[in-house]
Order: structure tokens, then sequence, then C-alpha cells
């Protein structure tokens, strides 16, 4: 009974100890799990971000490719004559959603979905624009046909106008080509100082005390009815004009030159003709040999004629 009672006072660090492995592994069996768990949910974070860059990437490639046909558009309606605020404030606005998508790296699904949508919308809007391009060429080559066909109407009517300025002037030219004066039946006499008259054209110094000249002013129907200067020159055989200030010579221009006239008489002219004489006194001897003798009025010759000093 003793030994009984002292085997069971024994102390209790003396029984057998209890075999952990079992709690271990299940231990370790979790702690693997849990780092499959986390590495596997790491792995598909990456690809998600690896993915949704992806689709930043092709978001700003589709951006960029949207942003070149709106300049395009935007320049070829320009030059069409369209508007085109409404797509300037779109490629504005396009342009800022470019900016945004590379300042926010961690771009949200929403958002990109948002672009992809916007992107939709615009290129629906280019086609539409495509249409609204299409309209204004037909328009532009409506307006150039008309432009040309108002242009060659111009011209033609400009070619008009100059044909009739051309004939204007040419008529105005025969006109006053018309109604130049013209004289006939010029006769040169000698006067002696006895007051005898000779005529025939062929004189004596001794028989010239005056020379009598006298011609008619032919009728011109359309001649204006004004008063006329008659201009007299006598040339000398040696090409010089009988001139002298106190006698009545002068000089006048005819084309672009200076002349020298001997004397001058005004007349009255009514447009019918008229016998007109002058009488000139030279006060010398003439030269011998042949004289011309010229009338002009205005800046054109009238007529002429000659006499012979023997």
């Amino acid at each position: 009974m003793e030994e009984k009672n002292t085997s069971e006072n024994q102390p209790s660090y003396m029984e057998p100890k209890k075999n952990r492995t079992p709690i271990f592994i299940v231990v370790t069996f979790l702690l693997l799990a849990a780092i499959v768990f986390f590495y596997y949910q790491n792995q598909q974070l990456e690809g998600e971000k690896e993915r949704q860059f992806q689709e930043i990437l092709l978001t700003q490639a589709k951006l960029d490719s949207i942003g070149d046909e709106l300049d395009l558009r935007i320049q070829t309606i320009r030059e069409l004559g369209g508007e085109v605020d409404t797509l300037e404030q779109i490629k504005a606005q396009l342009e800022a959603d470019k900016k945004q998508l590379l300042v926010d790296a961690e771009y949200q699904r929403g958002r990109i979905t948002k672009l992809n949508n916007r992107v939709a919308g615009y290129k629906e809007l280019l086609v539409l624009k495509d249409e609204e391009i299409e309209q204004l060429k037909v328009l532009n080559e409506q307006l150039s046909e008309e432009n040309t066909t108002l242009k060659v109407e111009k011209d033609q009517l400009n070619q008009t106008v100059q044909q009739l300025e051309e004939n204007k002037a040419e008529l105005a030219s025969k006109v006053a080509y018309a109604s130049r004066l013209q004289i006939e039946g010029m006769q040169i006499n000698a006067i002696n100082d006895n007051g005898r008259e000779r005529d025939g054209g062929e004189y004596r110094n001794r028989h010239i005390e005056q020379l009598k000249i006298q011609f008619t002013v032919v009728e011109n129907e359309i001649a204006p009815i004004e008063g006329k200067d008659l201009l007299l020159r006598i040339i000398a055989p040696d090409g010089n004009v009988l001139f002298d200030v106190t006698r009545g010579s002068g000089s006048f221009t005819f084309e672009n030159r200076e002349l020298f006239f001997t004397a001058k008489q005004e007349i009255l002219y009514d447009r019918n003709s008229q016998l007109v004489t002058f009488l000139y006194i030279k006060g010398s001897d003439y030269a011998v040999g042949q004289h011309k003798v010229e009338v002009y009025t205005d800046d054109y010759l009238m007529g002429k004629g000659s006499f012979m000093v023997k």
C-alpha cells in the first residue's frame, strides 16, 4: 500500500513530453499558403497594372491619331472657308486629355473607358466633318466655276469697253482730221511801187514792192465755228523763213518743234468757204530762186504754194 502511494505522489515533471510536430507542419503549411496567395495576388495586381499601362499607351496613340486627323480637318475647312471654332475647342479638350493621361500613370479604368468612348465620338465627328468637307468642296467648285464665268464675262466686257474706247478714239481722230481746214487756189502776185499787179508766179525784184498772197479756205461742214489764226510762212531758197517782228512775225509749235512764221491773220470761220488775202511788204530785195509759201493753223498745214524770183 505504501508503494502505491509513493508512485502516485511523484512530481508532474517526470511525465513524458507530448509530440508537437503536426502543429508545426500545419502552421508551416498555412504560412506557405499565405505566401503563395499573396504572391499570386501580387502577380495579378502587376498584371492588371501592366494591362492598364498598355491600355494607356493604346489610348495615347489613339488620341495622337485623332489629334492629327483634327488638325488636317481644321486646316482643310479653314482653307475652304468653313467654321473651325468647334473643332478647335474639341482639339483643345483632346490636348488637355492627353496631358492628363501622361501625368497620371495610374489612370483609372473608368477614365480610360470614358476616353475610349470619347475616341469613338471623335471618330464619329470626323466622319461628319468629312461630309462637311465634301459639301464645302462642292460649294467651292461651284463658286470657282461661277468666278471663272464672271471673270470671263468681265474680261469680255473689258475687251468690249476697250474696243469701244479704241473705236471712240479712232472716230475722234478721224473727226478731228476731217474737221481740218484746207485751202485751195493759192495765187501769189507781185505788186510794184506804182501799184501794178503782176501774176504768173515769176517776178523780178523791181516788180515786187509787196506780195499779194490770196487763197480760199475750203467749206467744211464738220469743222467747228470759231476764230482761226492763219500763219503764213515764206521760205527763201536757202531754207530760212522771212522773219521780221515789226511786221508781225513770230513762232509756233508744229510736231513738237518750233517753227517761225512770216505773218499772221485771224479769221472767223463759219464752215463756209471764204477768200483770204495776205499783203506782205519785205522792205528789201528777195533772194533769187524759188520761194515756198505755207499756210498753217492750229498744229497742222492747210496748204502751200510757191513763186520764183529772177
